[in-house]
């Protein structure tokens, strides 16, 4: 299947990254490279570094960006960006995006088992070389945990229920396909809450996706370690697509922009000093002709922080 990924919010990401024509610029998830095209398209005496967990999407964007020579490849996660850029002896970078959440190509390729609307194996991975599964969560978890992660992950309401229902039919047959989980969700939501609002199993898979990919742990520190090796002046562009990714990025940036951790009735001794300027003060999100033509742009947001002058 062709890697199709239409990359969101893009005219307003490269707009609010300022791009050198000589600069140094990371892409921690290439994606179809959708956003990597347009930044190279601004870059011809500088160099790209495209970062992604899935080697599909490293192929795919290598032959979209074929005709660009200042590319570096890295097949790793962009959580890893120190290590990344040590390896291949980079010190500083003057501006990052990172496109979180699953891309089009994954959801819609049936067999890697993203979507709840189609029947494919329960797999879920974002890097088809990890461990852990989809499957393996739903017929090893523990009830307990199957909850939390429903709860806290995708925000669902009837996380105790669900967990109660696939611990249940678990004990009769392994839990294979993502069909078979969806009928399980359906079973565990009172019909009358089924009619209004999403898909019932939306939630489910997106907390168990969240889960199988480690997506959240780290998110926090990945972002001080990609303004830690930023040049002065340098952007980092963040665009999410659920309130948990978005809630870490929005703290994260108030916490590097006013790092005091003084009582707010006396003077400053700690003497931590503001590290980066919020460049959104609010969100930007899709305009209307976007989610008319991309309508799963529909929850996206975008936070831009620019690194200070020390």
């Amino acid at each position: 299947m062709e890697f199709k990924h239409e990359s969101v919010l893009l005219n307003e990401t490269i707009e609010y990254l300022k791009v050198k024509p000589d600069g140094v610029y990371v892409d921690g998830t290439l994606g179809g490279g959708g956003h990597s095209y347009e930044i190279l398209r601004r870059l011809p005496r500088g160099r790209l570094i495209a970062i992604d967990r899935d080697m599909d999407a490293l192929y795919a964007a290598s032959v979209r960006l074929k005709d660009f020579n200042n590319v570096t490849y890295v097949h790793d996660n962009y959580k890893n960006i120190k290590n990344i850029l040590k390896n291949i002896d980079i010190e500083r970078i003057d501006g990052a995006i990172l496109d979180l959440g699953v891309s089009s190509y994954q959801l819609d390729e049936v067999k890697r088992g993203f979507s709840y609307m189609h029947d494919a194996p329960l797999d879920m991975r974002m890097d088809k070389g990890s461990a852990l599964t989809a499957e393996h969560v739903v017929n090893n978890y523990s009830e307990d945990d199957i909850a939390r992660i429903l709860f806290d992950y995708g925000e669902e309401k009837w996380a105790k229920r669900i967990a109660k229902f696939i611990v249940e039919e678990r004990k009769k047959r392994s839990i294979k396909t993502t069909f078979q989980l969806v009928d399980i969700i359906k079973k565990a939501v009172p019909a009358s809450k089924r009619r209004t609002g999403p898909h019932p199993a939306k939630r489910t898979f997106q907390a168990i996706r969240i889960e199988v990919n480690d997506e959240l742990k780290g998110l926090d520190s990945a972002i001080d370690d990609f303004i830690d090796v930023m040049n002065p002046n340098g952007r980092i562009a963040i665009i999410t697509f659920h309130s948990l990714e978005d809630r870490i990025v929005k703290n994260m940036y108030k916490k590097l922009e006013n790092p005091c951790t003084c009582p707010k009735n006396l003077p400053c001794t700690c003497g931590k000093k503001p590290v980066i300027k919020i460049i959104t003060k609010k969100p930007v999100t899709p305009n209307k002709e976007e989610l008319k033509t991309n309508p799963r742009s529909r929850s996206a947001k975008l936070r831009v922080a620019e690194k200070l002058l020390f």
